[in-house]
């Protein structure tokens, strides 16, 4: 076992310090990107790496990192995040955090001379401004501002007034020095737990393109208009929806799911019939014929369903971001480390996205997962062991101290 008794201790208080900002009646927490609650969480972080000795580090887009490194010194990053989604749980993100926080003291316990950081980045929940890992894309050349100014959130200000309040900037300078990009995160998912396993080695991060289908039919009288003369725009949507679930089972071989995660409907009245539907839909995978093909038989599906009942069809692109594949190396190296730890392990896939997608085109990158109490995320029932934390640290902490003993 490489954690104590008092490490498990440590980040109980740690986690604790975090637990009640950005508190909600209904159990959960709502810590949205850029909020006050999210300047709470890295004020915090901040306070906690001081007590620890480390130097505090802010970057241009709001980022916060907490350092052991000399001026101009390449380094490790340990990343995640502090934000979360709509009365969202407790561990998602923060136990990344707290990884990073306990790797950090057992360097300076050992005296171990690795230079490292922990980057707290901001807003990767995509719940206030539709964007995800805004924070790390920003200084990772992801996002350079192209409309980001306007773009509005959940309480009506747009990034652009935020980041002049906060004096940030939505075309900061290109994050540098960064040896190795590393990531802890809880899996979001059951398969560690149905499977017995405790470390999630991830070797790629899905690709989510989304796009919003807009039926239209029209509305009448629901008592006065016969059933054979009717353009009903929601029956069209729930053929669409179905057809839609059995496109993604078909492509889930490869990986890829499929999502109709909105439905709107107008006028939207007991006694009318639906004249207009639109579907919101979010399909994710690591091939991009996969995602290709998953689209492809969407947009036929419309077409071919409007077109028997008589109604218009149209498809509207919102965002596509490309799979991501993370360091084979650094993946295989992980995987060596873990299994000489005697901790049980499994080589994975991640169907959510990540700060760790950003830095794969910058820097080598590795994500690893602990297990999260059957597999509950984004709810306040979320849950994650402490002990599962410390000992997804140990993994990071090993696989710094063997890699720096190779250098």
């Amino acid at each position: 076992m490489l954690y104590s008794i008092e490490d498990i201790r440590y980040l109980e208080t740690a986690f604790s310090r975090f637990y009640d900002i950005g508190a909600a009646d209904s159990g959960g927490v709502t810590r949205l990107g850029y909020s006050r609650e999210e300047d709470e969480m890295h004020a915090l972080f901040a306070l906690m790496g001081e007590e620890l000795g480390l130097e505090v580090l802010h970057d241009q887009a709001g980022n916060t990192f907490l350092s052991n490194t000399k001026e101009g010194e390449d380094y490790y990053l340990i990343g995640s995040h502090l934000d979360s989604v709509v009365d969202g749980g407790r561990y998602d993100g923060v136990a990344g955090i707290l990884a990073g926080l306990l790797v950090m003291r057992w360097l300076k316990r050992d005296g171990r001379l690795i230079p490292a950081r922990i980057g707290a980045f901001r807003c990767e929940e995509s719940s206030g401004f539709g964007i995800s890992t805004l924070g790390s894309s920003l200084v990772t050349g992801g996002h350079r501002d192209e409309g980001l100014s306007a773009r509005a959130g959940r309480d009506g200000g747009t990034l652009g007034e935020i980041f002049a309040e906060k004096r940030f900037t939505l075309n900061p300078e290109p994050i540098k020095g960064v040896r190795r990009y590393l990531e802890l995160h809880i899996e979001q998912g059951r398969i560690l737990q149905d499977r017995g396993q405790h470390i999630g080695i991830v070797s790629a991060i899905a690709g989510p393109r989304r796009f919003n289908l807009y039926l239209q039919g029209k509305a009448e009288h629901s008592g006065a208009t016969p059933m054979t003369m009717r353009h009903d725009a929601l029956c069209a949507a729930a053929e669409l929806i179905l057809e839609i679930e059995r496109i993604g089972r078909d492509e889930s071989p490869r990986n890829s799911v499929a999502t109709v995660g909105t439905l709107s409907v107008s006028p939207n009245a007991i006694n009318v019939i639906p004249g207009e539907a639109r579907l919101q839909v979010d399909i994710r995978g690591v091939e991009t014929a996969s995602l290709d093909e998953m689209e492809r038989r969407i947009k036929e599906a419309g077409k071919s369903i409007s077109q028997r009942r008589g109604i218009g069809f149209l498809k509207e692109n919102i965002s596509d971001q490309p799979p991501v594949s993370l360091s084979l190396a650094m993946l295989e190296k992980m995987d060596k480390i873990v299994s000489s730890l005697g901790i049980s392990r499994l080589r994975m896939i991640s169907g959510a996205g990540h700060d760790a997608m950003q830095f794969a085109k910058l820097c080598d990158t590795a994500l690893i997962f602990i297990p999260c109490r059957d597999g509950v995320s984004h709810n306040k029932n979320e849950y994650a062991s402490i002990e599962h934390i410390c000992e997804g640290a140990g993994v990071l902490y090993s696989y710094l101290c063997e890699e720096c003993n190779e250098l």
